[in-house]
């Protein structure tokens, strides 16, 4: 049975463990590389209660993780989204992401939040149907802008 932590200024190595975990599980590690985020940097990241990591863990090994960001929005409203979310091939179907997902719930629930959302690709079945159970579905477009291509 996984034991699930919320990670604290006082894990920063263990957030490195986890971006390392996020950079074998998912198919382009290289965007997810943070060898340039120190310990204290780390640590200053997890005191921010705007950001939010959890960790699923099985023996102390890291099977399971969850990374999402609080948004204070101008009209009043508090939403979390969560960015990165995955567990290790060998523990799915355990349950594992929804219990983070229900963590993250709790999370946002004490910290008056409205909404938790998340987003999937279309190719990503497994994650549709697991953002189906849980929640409401919305067929959106996402972009990505490079601001480095903007003009100033």
């Amino acid at each position: 049975m996984a034991e699930y932590a919320r990670l604290v200024p006082g894990d920063a190595d263990r957030l490195e463990e986890l971006n390392l975990f996020f950079a074998r599980v998912f198919p382009d590690p290289e965007v997810l590389d943070c060898e340039g985020a120190s310990a204290q940097q780390r640590a200053a990241w997890l005191a921010d209660n705007g950001n939010v990591a959890l960790v699923a863990l099985e023996s102390s090994e890291i099977v399971g993780g969850l990374v999402a960001y609080r948004f204070d929005k101008i009209e009043g409203r508090r939403e979390f989204y969560i960015y990165d979310l995955a567990v290790a091939e060998a523990y799915r179907r355990r349950g594992i992401a929804t219990r983070l997902i229900e963590a993250l719930c709790r999370i946002a629930r004490d910290a008056g939040a409205w909404v938790v959302y998340v987003q999937a690709d279309q190719a990503d079945a497994p994650a549709i149907a697991l953002y189906t159970k849980l929640g409401a579905r919305e067929d959106v477009l996402h972009f990505d802008i490079d601001p480095k291509v903007m003009k100033p």
